[in-house]
């Protein structure tokens, strides 16, 4: 099953990472891989990301291909918004910003970041 797939909302093409109840290392870097294949297949700067984390856990290797990620999607990406962390996320959330040099804002819900992403230029 494919978890990188593109939605539309409110005229907005949106890649949705759905990164979602992954437990195991190797599905967390098959799925992160297919996510930048996927994004790094697009034009520059048209995309909107959106990457959903709830109940998926990661380590060293997994947080390190979550890094490398979102440096290289960076010229890709209008924007992107992150949906579903836990305590333990937003320290990997963090430590993710700062090694892309990106701004990545996370929401509560998928709802609110969609509407987020549809009113970004």
């Amino acid at each position: 099953m494919a978890r990188t797939r593109f939605i539309e909302f409110k005229g907005k093409r949106i890649a949705r990472l759905d990164f979602a109840g992954i437990e195991e290392e190797p599905e967390a870097l098959a799925a992160i891989l297919e996510a930048g294949t996927i994004i790094q297949e697009q034009p520059p700067k048209s995309l909107y990301t959106l990457t959903i984390v709830r109940g998926s856990r990661f380590n060293s290797a997994v947080l390190f291909s979550l890094k490398k990620l979102a440096a290289e999607n960076a010229p890709f990406v209008r924007s992107g918004a992150i949906v579903g962390m836990g305590t333990l996320h937003k320290a990997a959330y963090l430590t993710v910003l700062y090694f892309a040099k990106r701004t990545i804002p996370a929401f509560d819900t998928e709802d609110a970041a969609k509407e987020w992403i549809a009113k970004q230029e």
